[in-house]
Formats: C-alpha cells, structure tokens, sequence
C-alpha cells in the first residue's frame, strides 16, 4: 500500500498529521502534508486509511 497526496489540493488543516504524526509532516512555508513513509505495512495501513477519511480537501489517497 502506498499514500499519495496532492500537495496541490492541501490546504494545509493538519488532520493527517494528527491522526498518524510517523506518517505525515507540514511544509514550514505553507503547511502542506509532507509524506514521511510512502510504502505501508501492518497497523500503518489502518492509520493511512484513516488519514485519507478525515482529509477535508481530499488531498490524499491510497493505492495498492
């Protein structure tokens, strides 16, 4: 499982962040998600998935 995220579509809530800091970053400048660990395993996944349902801007994604 891999995490995507649309830097263009953040806007920079922090959701992600709050949900799994070992996963996700924002950007100093503007608060954008950075991405720590692109490839998940284990528990990770569950917490990505969740990351991606609280995301308002739907900047992020999951793909196999």
């Amino acid at each position: 499982m891999k995490i995507i995220a649309d830097t263009r579509r953040c806007v920079g809530a922090g959701q992600c962040v709050y949900t799994e800091p070992a996963l996700f970053d924002q950007n100093e400048d503007d608060g954008t998600v950075i991405v720590l660990r692109e490839t998940l395993e284990g528990e990770l996944v569950r917490k990505a998935r969740e990351a991606v349902r609280v995301c308002p801007s739907q900047a992020l994604s999951l793909e196999q």
